[in-house]
Order: structure tokens, then sequence, then C-alpha cells
């Protein structure tokens, strides 16, 4: 992320704020300048605040406090399509203002068949909702537990992306010259479990993990090979980079670290029994414990995810999904753990459950998405809603909802930072 930070204190989400009203008075310039310059101009502004359901001795108690303010920019170049998509954000929590750039691409065609895209942008493919196997681009976990916008779920990475159309098959190829790596939680605003200190931390002990840094020598490629058979969408996936998060603890320097991972894997997605099914593997190969004997790096893992989705009824649609996760050499795993470790299970599944519900001509959108693990008795629920006030204001709010037996599973872990929160938008 391109960010600048001033300290700024809590006025700055009350100055912000105003923007809120007078973006009102942005329509005729937008007009103006599409008309003159060629330029489409949009965005919103949005407030936003939440708090915790109970008290955190590691966090503060307001999970959320912010103004955003997002300026969208399109416009060709000859055939070169530009697009820039910013925002100013005054975070009350924080008590920062951030610029943060979510896009700024270029996108050309050369050839009748070739597509090629350079900047920085969010990616994505996959077929699992909400759930990520070949899908190996960076992630904001942090913005996604504490009731920002799902889009926010995804982050951008500054990237080459070259598609190529051919009859046969479809290739895409999106090269980093540097990893960034996702937005995990790590106290900044989360309470997490640490390993090393076998406790529940937040703010006094936040995660600082040495990162790749090395331009080119520390970059990742994504390559996905697609295909439509018969209406079935087939795809294989290929990356070679790092985990995306922190799964591996240098013991001299007492931090943790990025490993090296290679992700090997495919998907279909087809029509099924009125509504559509799909299925995902993946194998993941961690380069620096290939035989899961190292107790300082993540081992590999297979991966398998299966889904189904389709209305139930008017305006209600549904979906399902099983997620299991298996770790390799598993008694090399259990035997280099440390004595005080805890040792992951070596297949862990996961349900989820989405709901979706339309109401009042589509205006009220409620939905309820769960995550459950049978097998850790641990999960996490966001009921939320979505109401169209007009054509340009939308209320949105909901409650992220933790829960586990067990302090150092992954979801309970979380159980301290389950909070509600509400938002006002002004699409312009």
């Amino acid at each position: 992320m391109i960010t600048c930070r001033f300290h700024s204190g809590n006025l700055a989400v009350f100055f912000l704020a105003a923007l809120l009203p007078t973006t009102a008075l942005a329509g005729s310039l937008i007009d103006e300048i599409y008309d003159k310059y060629g330029v489409e101009l949009n965005g919103f502004a949005d407030l936003r605040g939440g708090s915790r359901l109970q008290t955190d001795p590691n966090e503060k108690q307001t999970s959320l406090g912010e103004t955003r303010f997002r300026l969208d920019a399109n416009t060709y170049f000859g055939e070169t399509l530009f697009t820039f998509k910013g925002e100013l954000v005054a975070d009350g929590v924080t008590e920062d203002v951030e610029v943060e750039l979510r896009e700024l691409s270029l996108v050309a065609s050369p050839l009748d068949n070739v597509d090629i895209k350079i900047g920085r942008s969010v990616f994505t493919w996959g077929t699992g909702d909400m759930l990520f196997i070949n899908d190996t681009f960076a992630k904001d976990w942090q913005s996604f537990f504490i009731g920002r916008d799902e889009q926010y779920l995804k982050y951008p990475s500054n990237a080459l992306k070259l598609s190529l159309f051919f009859d046969t098959v479809n290739m895409d190829i999106i090269y980093s010259p540097l990893f960034e790596g996702s937005r995990f939680v790590g106290g900044e605003r989360l309470s997490y479990f640490n390993p090393a200190a076998v406790k529940i931390v937040g703010r006094d002990m936040k995660m600082d993990p040495a990162e790749p840094d090395t331009l080119f020598a520390d970059g990742e490629i994504h390559g996905r090979l697609s295909k439509n058979i018969g209406g079935m969408e087939v795809a294989l996936y290929g990356y070679s980079g790092f985990w995306q998060e922190p799964e591996g603890y240098l013991p001299e320097l007492r931090t943790g670290y990025y490993p090296r991972l290679n992700v090997w894997g495919g998907s279909i997605r087809s029509a099924l029994l009125g509504g559509i099914g799909n299925i995902e593997a993946g194998y993941y190969d961690s380069i620096d414990n290939p035989d899961s004997d190292n107790p300082f790096a993540r081992p590999g893992e297979i991966r398998l995810l299966v889904g189904f989705e389709r209305e139930l009824a008017h305006e209600l649609t549904g979906g399902f999904q099983y997620y299991v996760e298996s770790i390799r050499h598993y008694d090399n795993y259990r035997q280099a753990l440390p004595a005080e470790a805890h040792a992951r299970d070596q297949n862990t599944g996961t349900l989820t459950l989405r709901l979706t519900k339309l109401l009042l001509e589509q205006n009220l959108n409620l939905s309820l998405f769960i995550y459950y693990s049978p097998d850790r008795n641990d999960g996490y629920a966001r009921p939320k809603f979505s109401y169209k006030l007009t054509d340009q204001w939308q209320l949105d709010g909901g409650f992220n909802l933790f829960w586990g037996e067990d302090e150092y599973t992954f979801w309970g872990q979380f159980q301290d930072n389950s909070n509600i929160y509400a938002g006002l938008r002004y699409s312009f």
C-alpha cells in the first residue's frame, strides 16, 4: 500500500465528516469534467463506527471509527484505459490520516487476443466464497473483521498482468516484482493468540515480522489456465512466492517471517441441481519445510473445497461450502513441535453457510455468513444488513461474532474482538 500518515487526533474524523454533505454538490462538476476532458469520475464518502461487545484488556473499546472519501477516475488515451482509485481516510482508532491508493493502472490490447495490465490493482480468482485456495493474492483480514465494506478484504498489489486468449485455452500471468503480503491480525486493532507468549496479546505485543524486501528476488508470480468446456468453467493454477501471512519464526531474531511457498491447484464450476456447484483443490508446497520437520515454518498442506449455491425461495439465496486442510508428513510435524506448542489436527474441516434475502423492492439486503469448524469447535458469524435510502445514500450495519472452545484455535483467539458496527455512505 502506498500510504502517507500524519498524526491527526480524533478531530480528523469530524473534519472529513464534513465532506459527506459537500459531495452532493459535485454532480454538475463531474458532468462538466466528462464533457470537457472525457474523464469519468465517481466515488463516495463513507462514515463508519463500531464497538466491541465486551471488554478486551489488550485493545481499545472502539473497534472502528473512520471517515473515508473515495475518488475513482477512468479515461482513455487512444486505446489504452487509465484507471485511478484513491482514498483519503481519517481513522479515529489509530488517530491517523492515510492516503490509500487502491488502483493506478493502464490496460492495453496490443493484439486482438492479448491484454496487458500494469500498475496497482486488486486481483482475484478461484471459486470459493470467502474461502481461498488458489487465490493467493493479498487480503486484508483486519478490515474484514471490524466491519469495513467487503471490497476491502481484497488488498491491492503492484503487478504486471498478461492475458492471452486462444480457442483452446485462456492464460493469465500476474507478476509482482516485490511481495507485499496480506494485512493480518497482529495486535494493532484486534487481539490474537501469540504462540511464543502462549497467551492472547494485543497492542502491547504487536506482530512485527521480517518482510521480504529485495526487489525482483522477492517477487511472486501467479498463473492460470482456464477453459469453458460444455458449460463447465475449468481452471488450473500455479503460484510461486511466499505464505501470505508470517507463518514462520526466526528464533535468533525472535520475530516472525514469510516462508517461501509454491501452490499448484485446479477448480471446476458448473450448473448443478438448479444452482451452481464448485470444487477446488490446491497443493501447498512449503519450501522452507518440505518434510514438515521444521517447527519454525508452516508445513505443507493439501486443501480441498466443495460448494453449492442456489435460489431457495423468491429473493432468497443460499450457499454451502465444506473446506478441509490436511497437513503433509503429519508424524514429522508432531515430533518436531516443542512440548509447549498446541498441535493442529492432521485434517481440519470448516463449514460455511451464506443466506441472502432481498426485501422492499431489493432496497433492503439481509445476509448471514457463518464459518464453523466442528474439529476445533470454533466459528465466526457475520449477520449484516444494507438499506438503500436513495440512489445516493446507503445505510448498513452488522455484527462480527467470534467463538471458540480454546483460545489458541483460529476463531477462538478472536473472542474478545466480537463487535457491532454501522456505516452511512453517500455515492456520487
